[in-house]
C-alpha cells in the first residue's frame, strides 16, 4: 500500500509539473495571439529610468511613460524606489494587455551594501563565499524591487591597464569558470527557481570576449583566433551557462570583423546552438545604435542584424522599436523573429511570477533586509578574506594595537574610496575608513592613531577634479564640484611626515581613487600615481617601519614599494566594511589568506601578462636576465613581480612532493589521484588555497606552459598536517584543437601543485 501511494504521489507530481508548463505555453500563447506587431517590438525595448546614467547619453526627458502609453516597453533598469516602480507597473497593468514589467539594476558586488569588489572576491578562491555573497545581494536587491541583476561579468582579462579588470575574477579561465558558476547559483539559488522572491535573474556578461580587449582599452576591438578564443577565454560564460543563468548580455567588441551585438556565430551557433541556452540576450547599453559607428549599416541595418543574431532585448538604443517594423514590411526580419524574442521576455516575466502578481516585488516591508546589520556583517565576513599580503619583510605584520601608528595617505580616512568602481547606491557616508578602523582597533588597547592626507591623488588638477566629480556630476543634479590641489604637494608631504615624529610605524594608504578602475578607466600607467609615489619615498626616508596599504581595482606595477617597503598588503576595494575588514588583518584578528587571480606586471610594457602563457620556439627562463635571441626583454625579467595564484599568510606552509596514484591513465575513462601534504609549519593558524596545474608535454597543438584544473581551500592549525588530493580524469586535461574538438591527446602530462602557479611540485603523467 505504502509503494502504492508513493507511486500515485509521485505520478501526480509529474502531472503538475506537465500541467505547469502547458499552463506557461498556453498563457503566452493566447498572450500574444492578441497582441499586435507593435506591441510585440515594444516588448523587446529596454530603457533605463531617466535618473539613471545610461539614459542621459539616450534622451533629454523622460520618454517611459509615453512608451507604456503605446505599448513600446518591456522592461526597466537603473530604478529602485520602490514607490516610483509601483507607478510604472500600474501604467504598465492599465495596459491593452496587462504586461508587467521586470525592473534590473547593475549590482556588480552590491546594491546599497557594498562588498568587495569582484576582483578581491576571486581572490578569496572560495565559490562558497562568493555564492553567499551573490545570495545575500539577491536578497537586497529584491527586497528594493529589482528581479534583474547585470551581473556577474565573466570576462577572462589578462591585461591590467583594462579598468574594467575590477569587475572580474581574473586571468583564468577554469577560476573564472567556478565563480561564475557560484554568482548564478547565489543570485537563482541552488535550484533555480525563479519565482522565489528572493531570487533575481542573473545576466552574465559580457558575451563573448570583452576582456581581450587591445591594448587594454576599454570597448576597443578583439583579435583572437576561435581555438585561443574557445581554450583561454569561453568557459566562464559556458559554466555559467550550465549553471542556468537566465540571462546574457552582449558585450561592445568586435569578434571576427562583427559586432558581439549582431554576431550570429557567438549567440545563435555557440550560446544557443551548442550550449543551449534557452533565456534572455540583451545588449549592453546603446549597443545597437554604437553598431553603425563600428560601419556595419545604419540603425535599421543593425537593429534587424541584432535581432537576427538572437538579440532579445534592445538597452536605449531604440532600434527596434524605431525599425523593425520597417524592417518586416521590407522583408530583412520576418515575424517569426520577432515573435521568438517577444517569446523570451514574456517566458522570464512568467518565470519570475509577476503575471500572477505583477507587484511581488515591491513591498516596501521588505526595506528591513535593506543595508541591514546582517548585510554589513556579511559584507565584513566577504572582506575578511579578500586581501592579499604581498611582502612582510621580517614579519613587521600583524601590528599590535598597542603601538602609535600614523595612518597615512588620500585614502587613509576616505571612505567613499573604500567602495570600489560601480558602486552608485552606496552608503558612502556612512562606511569604514581605513582611520576609523585603525583608530577603533588601537583606543581599546591602549595605542595611539594619527592621520594625515599627504598627498594629491593624481599629479594633473584637472585630471583629478575629473575623477572626484565626474561621475558624481553626471547622476546628481545641481552637483557642486568638489575643489582638488587646494594645497601644495610638498605642504602636504611635510604635514603627514611631521605626523610620523612620535610614531612607531606608519600604515600608507595609497592607491587608486574607485574612478581609476572600472568602465571607461583604462590606464595606460599603472604605477602609483606620482604625487602618492613622493609622499611614500618620504615616509620611507624618515627611518621608521612603514606598511603599504593599496587600494586598487587592478595590479600595479610596484617594482621600487618591492624594493623598499618592508610589508605591502593589497586590499583592493573592500566596500563597506573595509576599514573594519582591513584592520582585522592589520592587527592580526584574520590571518591574510587571499591569493592572487591576476598577475602583477614589473614594468607596463609585459602587458598583458598572464601565467597560462605558451612556450615560443625560443623560451627564456622567466627568472634569469637577458640574453640574445631569446625571448625575453633587455631592462626587465620576464616574470611577472607576483604571480597567480600568490599570497602570503602570518603563518608559513611547506608542501611534499606530489604523488600520482598511478603513473598511466586511460583517456578512455581512466581516473588518477593527485595526492599531496600539507604542512603548517608555522604559530599560528592559518588558510591556503592549494592548486592543482598541468601542462601538456606534446600536443596536436600548441598549449600553455601551465593550465589551473583544481584547487582547494583549506584551514591548518599550526603545526598541522594534512593530506589533500585531487582526482583527475581525462576531462581535466581536455583542450579544443585546432579543429574546435574538445579533447584528451595521448601523451605525457606534468601534474604540478603548489600554492601559486611558480611554487611547484611536479610528478609525470602518462596517457595512453
Amino acid at each position: 500500500m505504502k509503494r502504492k501511494a508513493l507511486f500515485t504521489t509521485f505520478l501526480a507530481f509529474l502531472c503538475l509539473g506537465a500541467s505547469a508548463q502547458t499552463d506557461e505555453k498556453t498563457f503566452i500563447d493566447n498572450l500574444m495571439s492578441k497582441m499586435t506587431i507593435d506591441e510585440k517590438i515594444g516588448q523587446l525595448n529596454l530603457m533605463s529610468s531617466y535618473d539613471f546614467v545610461s539614459a542621459k547619453t539616450v534622451t533629454g526627458k523622460n520618454e517611459n511613460e509615453e512608451l507604456i502609453s503605446k505599448g513600446q516597453l518591456g522592461a526597466i533598469y537603473g530604478m529602485k524606489d520602490i514607490d516610483r516602480m509601483r507607478a510604472f507597473q500600474a501604467m504598465a497593468m492599465k495596459g491593452r494587455n496587462k504586461i508587467p514589467f521586470f525592473f534590473g539594476m547593475d549590482v556588480i558586488h552590491g546594491l546599497e551594501t557594498t562588498y568587495p569588489i569582484p576582483l578581491a572576491m576571486s581572490c578569496s578562491w572560495n565559490p562558497d563565499l562568493v555564492r553567499d555573497y551573490a545570495r545575500h545581494a539577491a536578497k537586497e536587491a529584491t527586497s528594493l524591487g529589482v528581479n534583474w541583476v547585470f551581473s556577474p561579468m565573466v570576462d577572462v582579462a589578462r591585461d591590467a591597464r583594462w579598468g574594467r579588470v575590477a569587475e572580474g575574477a581574473g586571468e583564468d579561465p577554469y577560476l573564472g569558470g567556478v565563480m561564475a558558476r557560484a554568482y548564478i547559483e547565489g543570485y537563482q539559488g541552488t535550484d533555480g527557481d525563479l519565482s522565489r522572491p528572493d531570487n533575481v535573474i542573473a545576466c552574465v556578461k559580457h558575451y563573448a570576449l570583452y576582456g581581450a580587449a587591445e591594448a587594454g582599452r576599454d570597448y576597443n576591438s578583439v583579435f583572437l583566433s576561435r581555438q585561443e578564443a574557445f581554450n583561454g577565454y569561453m568557459r566562464p560564460y559556458y559554466e555559467a551557462c550550465k549553471a542556468g543563468a537566465g540571462s546574457y548580455m552582449t558585450s561592445f567588441n568586435e569578434f571576427e570583423g562583427i559586432p558581439a551585438t549582431a554576431n550570429s556565430y557567438l549567440i545563435n551557433d555557440v550560446l544557443r546552438g551548442q550550449w543551449g541556452f534557452k533565456g534572455l540576450v540583451v545588449t549592453d547599453a546603446t549597443a545597437i545604435k554604437e553598431m553603425t559607428i563600428h560601419g556595419i549599416g545604419d540603425l535599421q541595418e543593425v537593429s534587424a542584424r541584432a535581432l537576427k543574431a538572437g538579440v532579445d532585448l534592445d538597452m536605449n538604443s531604440k532600434g527596434f522599436i524605431g525599425t523593425l517594423k520597417k524592417s518586416l514590411a521590407e522583408g530583412k526580419v520576418t515575424e517569426a523573429d520577432i515573435d521568438r524574442a517577444c517569446r523570451r521576455v514574456l517566458e522570464m516575466k512568467w518565470k519570475l511570477g509577476l503575471f500572477q502578481d505583477p507587484y511581488r516585488y515591491l513591498d516596501k516591508k521588505n526595506a528591513k533586509n535593506v543595508y541591514s546589520a546582517e548585510m554589513k556583517a556579511n559584507s565584513r565576513k566577504v572582506a575578511n578574506e579578500c586581501s592579499v599580503l604581498l611582502k612582510n619583510e621580517g614579519n613587521l605584520l600583524p601590528l599590535s594595537p598597542s603601538q602609535k601608528i600614523a595612518v597615512v595617505g588620500p585614502f587613509a580616512d576616505d571612505a567613499a574610496d573604500m567602495q570600489g568602481s560601480w558602486a552608485m547606491s552606496s552608503h558612502s557616508k556612512e562606511s569604514i575608513s581605513i582611520f576609523r578602523g585603525i583608530s577603533e582597533a588601537v583606543a581599546a588597547a591602549g595605542g595611539k592613531a594619527t592621520t594625515a592626507e599627504g598627498s594629491w591623488v593624481v599629479g594633473d588638477s584637472l585630471t583629478e577634479s575629473t575623477l572626484v566629480n565626474g561621475l558624481l556630476g553626471f547622476f546628481i543634479p545641481n552637483y557642486k564640484p568638489i575643489p582638488v590641489h587646494q594645497r601644495p604637494l610638498q605642504e602636504m608631504i611635510d604635514e603627514a611626515v611631521a605626523s610620523t615624529r612620535d610614531a612607531d610605524v606608519i600604515v600608507a594608504c595609497l592607491g587608486e581613487a574607485n574612478s581609476m578602475n572600472g568602465e571607461g578607466s583604462s590606464r595606460s600607467d599603472i604605477s602609483i600615481p606620482e604625487p602618492q609615489e613622493e609622499l611614500l619615498r618620504a615616509l620611507k626616508a624618515t627611518g621608521k617601519p612603514v606598511v603599504l596599504v593599496l587600494t586598487t581595482g587592478r595590479p600595479l606595477t610596484l617594482t621600487w614599494e618591492e624594493k623598499n617597503i618592508p610589508a605591502i598588503l593589497c586590499t583592493w576595494s573592500l566596500g563597506d566594511q573595509a576599514g573594519y575588514a582591513i584592520a582585522d588583518v592589520l592587527f592580526g584578528k584574520v590571518n591574510p589568506n587571499g591569493h592572487l587571480t591576476m598577475s602583477f606586471p614589473r614594468s607596463v610594457g609585459q602587458c598583458p601578462i598572464y601565467y597560462n602563457h605558451k612556450s615560443t620556439g625560443r623560451p627564456h627562463p622567466d627568472y634569469e636576465p637577458y640574453r640574445k635571441f631569446t625571448s625575453c626583454y633587455i631592462d626587465v625579467l620576464n616574470a611577472p613581480l607576483y604571480p597567480f595564484g600568490y599570497g602570503l599568510s602570518y603563518t608559513s606552509f611547506k608542501y611534499s612532493p606530489v604523488t600520482l596514484s598511478a603513473s598511466k591513465m586511460s583517456r578512455n575513462g581512466g581516473t588518477t589521484t593527485a595526492s599531496v601534504s600539507v604542512t603548517n609549519t608555522g604559530a599560528r593558524d592559518g588558510m591556503t588555497t592549494v592548486q592543482l596545474y598541468i601542462h601538456a608535454q606534446t600536443s596536436t597543438s600548441t598549449r600553455p606552459v601551465k593550465e589551473l584544473r583544481a584547487f582547494k581551500k583549506i584551514s591548518l592549525k599550526a603545526g598541522e598536517t594534512r593530506q589533500v588530493t585531487f582526482a583527475l580524469t581525462p576531462d581535466d586535461l581536455k583542450y579544443y584543437n585546432h579543429a574546435l574538438q574538445y579533447v584528451c591527446e595521448p601523451g605525457t602530462y606534468d601534474i604540478m601543485v603548489g600554492d601559486n602557479s611558480r611554487d611547484v611540485q611536479t610528478a609525470a603523467l602518462t596517457v595512453e
